[in-house]
């Protein structure tokens, strides 16, 4: 065991977890109605207690454990049957890498949040996350972080798919399976509303800023330079997607508003994730400049012209930006194209079929969508019993 590491990846794991509680809560919170921002809250909140459950259950065994053949870890470590102290997993505690590893599967599910706000069934919300994480997420996990079929040595030879913090196991899951259940949902009742409060928008997106050092820099799972890199092109892709979504949004409408930059924030921290453990300052620059632009163009393509309303732009945002960032690996020679390509094209396969396949099963036990007076009344009062503000608001 290195204690410097050990230490390291500590703090990284509440940096992790303070990205979904409360950063992500208040990025989404502040972006929808004033009737709904609680019904945000909760939901962010009981799919972190909901996936730690799940993730010591079951989701870390099937990711990480040992059982052979590239498809899952079987369950020999569920409930962390045979974990203990002296436990190690590279130079850290195993135990430190399971609550790590945790926090990464409390975020995937609760990205997802921000494409069914305002209109969706709390008890599919809980249902839907679980499953998903257990059988989609944690399967995706094990393919290229728990030296499954896409990693070093799988089905692509000897160099693997190049993922180093979550651009297809994070991002492009959650993206794709956001702009899937906004299709079967439907469109809001209305789709007009503005964000009801831009300053929990840039609270939560600055706490996401901040909580993506951890991210990206303890994927790294060592206190080296590696890791100092890692944050640091992660900082410089942020800033530089901020302003350029800024000054797109400039040039096209005329105005640069705050919710826009700090969107911009997001698009240039999902589009580095992949790639910050292997790229440089210089890269990052490059990475985040497309990124302000081409994911604010993805906003416009899915909500303006595919007329699909994914409330908040998980897929636009999150998914596009991991995609790219993906792509950027091989772009600048540090991962192959085969490995890259075919390992978005695989688990975009994974990820659609079985998320169509529980949206379906999911929607027979618990109803996927609030009635329309639940929806009008907002789901603060109606679903909860509590508002947080007017409801004239």
């Amino acid at each position: 065991m290195n204690g410097a590491d050990t230490a390291w990846i500590i703090v990284a794991t509440a940096l992790v977890l303070f990205m979904t509680l409360p950063g992500l809560a208040l990025f989404y919170g502040g972006l929808v109605r004033a009737r709904n921002v609680l019904s945000v809250f909760m939901q962010c909140y009981a799919i972190a207690c909901l996936m730690s459950i799940l993730w010591l259950a079951f989701g870390y065994s099937i990711a990480f454990g040992p059982a052979e053949g590239g498809l899952w870890g079987g369950l020999d470590k569920a409930f962390l049957s045979g974990v203990t102290t002296d436990s190690l997993s590279g130079t850290l505690p195993e135990v430190l890498f399971f609550a790590f590893q945790m926090t990464f599967a409390i975020i995937t599910p609760a990205l997802i949040v921000g494409a069914y706000v305002e209109r969706v069934g709390f008890g599919f919300v809980l249902v839907f996350s679980g499953l998903w994480m257990l059988l989609c997420y944690a399967p995706v996990v094990h393919w290229i972080w728990g030296g499954g079929m896409l990693a070093d040595g799988g089905i692509f030879g000897e160099t693997g798919t190049r993922d180093f913090a979550g651009g297809i196991v994070v991002h492009e899951t959650a993206g794709l399976a956001a702009l899937l259940i906004a299709m079967f949902l439907g469109p809001r009742k209305n789709r007009t509303t503005p964000p009801h409060n831009p300053g929990f928008v840039m609270i939560g997106a600055a706490m996401l800023w901040v909580g993506w050092f951890g991210f990206n820099g303890g994927s790294q799972l060592a206190a080296d330079g590696g890791a100092a890199m890692a944050l640091t092109v992660t900082h410089i892709s942020a800033a530089t997607a901020s302003l350029t979504w800024a000054l797109w949004e400039k040039i096209k409408y005329g105005k640069a508003s705050l919710v826009g930059i700090v969107t911009g924030t997001i698009a240039g921290l999902a589009s580095i994730t992949p790639a910050s453990g292997f790229v440089g300052p210089i890269e990052a620059l490059i990475i985040g400049g497309v990124a302000g632009i081409l994911c604010q163009e993805a906003v416009n393509l899915v909500r303006n012209k595919l007329r699909i309303d994914d409330t908040l732009d998980v897929f636009a945002v999150h998914g596009v930006g991991g995609i790219f960032g993906t792509i950027m690996i091989a772009a600048f020679g540090a991962g192959t194209w085969a490995a890259q390509l075919g390992a978005l094209a695989i688990v975009g396969a994974f990820t659609i079929v079985v998320t169509i396949v529980l949206i379906k099963v999911v929607g027979l036990i618990t109803p996927l969508r609030v009635d329309a007076e639940t929806e009008t009344n907002g789901l603060d009062l109606t679903v909860h019993g509590e508002r947080a503000y007017d409801m004239n608001s």
